[in-house]
């Protein structure tokens, strides 16, 4: 599952980010999650909580999921990706292979399955919150 090595991978960019600001202990990471990455955000969750070392071991982590907006080549309509409105084989396929999106999404205003994502992919670490070194 991809899940496990996005969270071996969130666990390793904050515990750089925790040691470039002098943090001893994290204690919150705000993760967004594009809804196009079609993640198990569950299994996201459990990957996190097995993978925490000592300095993550009371850390908070915060998963949000971000809206996809997605914006018509041909007739510059912009609007919100919308999963209810795919049945389950086209969100599975979907999620296996996010870009044959466009076999299956068509621009509300115009049909035309030519659009781009403006937001909506990807994952970040949006904060992460500690106590520094030499902190009490």
């Amino acid at each position: 599952m991809h899940e496990w090595a996005l969270a071996e991978a969130i666990i390793s960019a904050a515990s750089e980010i925790a040691e470039k600001e002098g943090l001893r202990e994290v204690t919150e990471v705000k993760i967004k999650v594009g809804e196009l990455q079609q993640l198990e955000l569950d299994t996201l969750e459990f990957a996190l909580s097995q993978l925490k070392t000592t300095k993550f071991k009371d850390t908070k982590f915060n998963i949000e999921t971000a809206r996809a907006k997605l914006k018509c080549r041909v007739c510059g309509n912009r609007w919100f990706f919308s999963r209810e409105k795919l049945n389950e084989n086209m969100a599975e396929a979907i999620h296996f292979v996010p870009e044959v999106a466009h076999a299956y999404i068509k621009c509300p205003k115009c049909g035309s399955p030519d659009f781009e994502t403006l937001e909506g992919r990807g994952v970040w670490l949006e904060s992460i919150k500690g106590v520094k070194k030499g902190d009490g």
